[in-house]
């Protein structure tokens, strides 16, 4: 499954926080100029995840966005849902339909052998272990 762009840089830009815990809440320009994204596009995917409860808001001088929760808390798919569905075998991948074991599409059984793997990883992985993956490498 390949990223839009959205949900590209709203992963890149909550792998970035988690990496910051410890200096707090950091503004949309420092993300931004971090990730190499443009500031207005970064502003309006950190406001989605502020609306989608994976980041916190902080106002003030010192305000910016934060994770709403433990990097290990926070699922992958909860990360990109709000910019991209996760892949389902109920949606029929030829679009004529909902496919399902009783009524499938033509290519049915090898969607699901694809689709429910990508979507499992998506909600079993957490920041967290993205990260302890990056370190280990």
């Amino acid at each position: 499954m390949i990223l839009n762009q959205s949900a590209n840089y709203a992963l890149r830009a909550v792998l970035f926080l988690a990496q910051r815990t410890e200096v707090g809440a950091q503004n949309a320009d420092v993300i931004a100029a971090a990730i190499g994204v443009p500031r207005n596009y970064m502003g309006k995917v950190l406001h989605t995840l502020g609306r989608s409860r994976v980041l916190t808001s902080v106002r003030g001088p010192h305000g910016g966005f934060k994770l709403a929760s433990a990097a290990d808390r926070i699922a992958l798919a909860a990360v990109i849902t709000p910019f991209q569905e996760l892949p389902t075998s109920s949606a029929c991948l030829l679009g004529d339909r909902a496919c399902n074991p009783l009524r499938p599409c033509g290519a049915h059984a090898q969607w699901r052998r694809m689709s429910d793997p990508v979507t499992a990883f998506f909600r079993e992985t957490t920041v967290a272990s993205m990260l302890a993956s990056e370190e280990t490498s």
